[in-house]
């Protein structure tokens, strides 16, 4: 009886695996690995997050083309209270935020709305883009899942403060937000808010990325 030989499909099936991983030079092109959070202080930012009660996934390593890529980052199911939009998000970033959401935005609705805060709306995380929508040529920290922007928060009376209207709205509400803006200073490496510009009018920017020369916050 003739043997067949099962070698070949095999190898044929990894030639073209590995001829569709990218271009013809290998640059710039979407891929992804399998490598995230292999150092010591990944691993230690994880714990801080299962010590948070997080419940997250660990998402592979994406180099997205144009400088664009999500490294070391982890995608929320859960940080104890509802928050929508949430993509690709470095985990230090995860980290503070879930710290934020905890210990000064469920405090401060409290404290000053006299109700509990059951959503947190932002216009998400991860985004191939431009600092100033492209006009200054320098990548967002979104570009790196590095950025979070939050639009909103939603109370269990079924009011909605949103940036927009309650900056400026009543004394509870501009209050309300105020200290959140002055307790993200405390956690992120930049805080920009509706009187930076009018690009921001509508929202908080956190990121994890500290501009200022002696390592404190830019807080705008």
């Amino acid at each position: 009886m003739k043997k067949r030989n099962f070698h070949i499909p095999v190898l044929i099936a990894m030639t073209l695996a590995i001829s569709g991983c990218g271009g013809r030079d290998g640059r710039d092109v979407p891929r992804a690995t399998n490598d995230s959070f292999q150092t010591a202080e990944s691993r230690k930012c994880l714990s801080e997050l299962r010590a948070q009660n997080v419940r997250f996934s660990v998402l592979p390593n994406q180099y997205k083309g144009g400088g664009c890529r999500t490294i070391d980052t982890i995608r929320i199911m859960d940080l104890g209270t509802e928050t929508s939009n949430l993509g690709p998000i470095t985990c230090p970033l995860a980290a503070n935020f879930a710290a934020w959401a905890k210990h000064a935005v469920r405090p401060a609705a409290n404290h000053y709305l006299g109700t509990d805060v059951v959503r947190i709306e932002t216009f998400g995380t991860y985004s191939c883009r431009n600092v100033n929508n492209g006009r200054s040529g320098q990548l967002s920290q979104h570009a790196y899942a590095n950025a979070i922007d939050v639009s909103a928060f939603v109370l269990r009376d079924g009011r909605r403060i949103s940036l927009l209207s309650g900056w400026n709205g009543t004394s509870q509400e501009r209050n309300f937000l105020r200290r959140l803006h002055q307790s993200a200073c405390k956690r992120f490496g930049t805080v920009l808010g509706p009187d930076y510009n009018g690009a921001h009018a509508n929202h908080f920017h956190f990121d994890m990325a500290k501009s200022m020369k002696d390592g404190s916050a830019y807080c705008r």
